[in-house]
């Protein structure tokens, strides 16, 4: 990373969390190379005809949908990704210099999937209460997203919405669904395109009318105060000779466990509320 491309960075980073704060959500196009893209989806292919084959390799977000953590080790781009001025400037300034990566996974919406319903990734936290977002995900699309292929749909500015009364605080009152339908906005990222959302944010997957997946890479981030017990997620693993090959700037910020050897991952953090169509 070069001084300039820090500085500029750091500078538009800014801008950026404003947006986040004003709309849940903030694009970063063109931060990778379509090459560069076009392995990710590769490294996905990989992964993902590996855990089907493993008993809870993969785990259901609906219809014709899955979601699976993945080893650092298994992404060829990941200390790109973690590395990139954007980012890291970005996770500076939402939040702070101490934060840490705490997950790797992909999300896959098939031939067939259906509407998700409206949600959040997870309830208010009592930061988020007081008005400060605690976490980060940046999601990165391995194929250009095209109006068939299920976009993604969000509703801008809902992040700050009361949650009290939502469905273990993730999901609305279908009664409240005319608003959200109306506030919707859907995404039609590019590959090297990078997005990044806070997951309070109320979105959904839209139906999916192609011929292919269409694979999202997920790189979630939070503060370095975090509770662990807090996170429902998968922890990251790498192996030993991995660990010692990484940047002390991405030692620094991945919470992980170091292990001889990887293992098949089980997938878990299931959210039943999204095995219903929207």
């Amino acid at each position: 990373m070069t001084s300039q491309a820090s500085s500029v960075a750091a500078t538009a980073a800014a801008g950026q969390r404003a947006a986040i704060y004003r709309d849940g959500i903030v694009g970063l196009p063109g931060c990778f190379s379509t090459e560069w893209a076009d392995h990710l989806h590769a490294d996905f292919e990989t992964a993902y005809t590996e855990a089907k084959t493993q008993p809870k390799g993969l785990i259901g977000r609906g219809p014709c949908r899955h979601y699976f953590a993945v080893h650092p080790e298994r992404i060829r781009g990941f200390v790109d990704l973690v590395t990139h001025p954007s980012i890291t400037a970005l996770c500076i300034e939402m939040l702070g210099p101490d934060y840490l990566i705490i997950e790797l996974g992909f999300d896959v919406p098939s031939p067939g999937a259906t509407t998700q319903p409206w949600h959040r990734d997870f309830a208010t936290p009592p930061e988020t209460e007081h008005g400060v977002l605690t976490s980060l995900a940046f999601n990165l699309t391995t194929i250009d997203v095209t109006p068939e292929l299920a976009p993604f749909e969000i509703a801008p500015g809902t992040h700050f919405d009361d949650g009290s009364r939502f469905d273990h605080g993730m999901f609305p009152r279908r009664e409240d669904y005319p608003r959200y339908d109306a506030l919707a906005s859907r995404r039609f990222p590019r590959r090297g395109d990078v997005s990044a959302r806070t997951g309070l944010t109320l979105h959904r997957g839209t139906e999916h009318f192609g011929d292919r997946a269409r694979p999202v890479l997920i790189l979630g981030v939070v503060t370095g105060d975090t509770d662990p017990a807090d996170i429902e997620v998968h922890d990251l693993t790498v192996t030993r000779t991995y660990h010692q090959t990484l940047p002390a700037s991405v030692r620094d910020h991945l919470r992980c466990t170091v292990v001889d050897e990887l293992q098949p991952i089980e997938q878990r953090h299931d959210i039943e509320g999204l095995m219903m169509g929207g």
